[in-house]
Formats: C-alpha cells, sequence, structure tokens
C-alpha cells in the first residue's frame, strides 16, 4: 500500500527557512508526479507545488513562488519542499501526495507542522 512520510516541519521566526522531505513507499516513486499540500485548521487542503516524475517540469501556487522550491530524488524515493522567506500565512500542516490520485482517495500521511511565527 502506498506510503507517504512526512517530516522537518517545526517553529521558524518570519523570513527563516524550512526543508521539508517526504519518504515514499508501496509504488514505483519514479514514474510517480508529486505533490506538496498544506492544510489550516477550517480550510481545504491547498495545492502548494508539484513535480514531474523525473524532476523536469515544476508547478507552484502564486502565493509561494519564488519563495519555496521542490525537488526530489528517484533513488532515494523521496520527495523534499525547501521553504525560505517564510510567513506567518504559511503556517499549516504540510502533506505529500501522489499528483494524479484525488484527493478523497489519496494516501495521506500524517504532515508535518509548519508554524512561522515570533
Amino acid at each position: 500500500q502506498v506510503q507517504l512520510v512526512e517530516s522537518g516541519g517545526g517553529l521558524v521566526q518570519p523570513g527563516g527557512s524550512l526543508r521539508l522531505s517526504c519518504a515514499a513507499s508501496g509504488f514505483i516513486f519514479s514514474l510517480s508526479a508529486m505533490s506538496w499540500y498544506r492544510q489550516v485548521p477550517g480550510k481545504e487542503r491547498e495545492l502548494v507545488a508539484s513535480i514531474s516524475s523525473r524532476g523536469g517540469t515544476t508547478n507552484y501556487a502564486d502565493s509561494v513562488k519564488g519563495r519555496f522550491t521542490i525537488s526530489r530524488d528517484n533513488a532515494k524515493k523521496m520527495v523534499f519542499l525547501q521553504m525560505n522567506s517564510l510567513k506567518s500565512e504559511d503556517t499549516a500542516v504540510y502533506y505529500c501526495k501522489r499528483a494524479w490520485d484525488s484527493n478523497g482517495s489519496a494516501s495521506w500521511g500524517q504532515g508535518t507542522q509548519v508554524t512561522v511565527s515570533s
């Protein structure tokens, strides 16, 4: 079964940086486009970034363009999200997901909490 384990979250000051990691198993990772989502209480999950199976194509939400970078290492079966110039609005639980899985049927991990605060 698809397993996704997010890590790397924590408390960071505004303007700071954080690097999230997602370890994948249970599927052919190298053939799967991947995405990062985030969610705050009372809101729907928001698509943050996506990356193609080989990493050649990336897409970002307007709110994070120029600040976040998604990348992957297919040999390690991991996807990353480098977050720079963090703002309080970036505070959320961050999740990784196979890009083409529907939101309702996706094998979500537990997520990792990112808190941006002074």
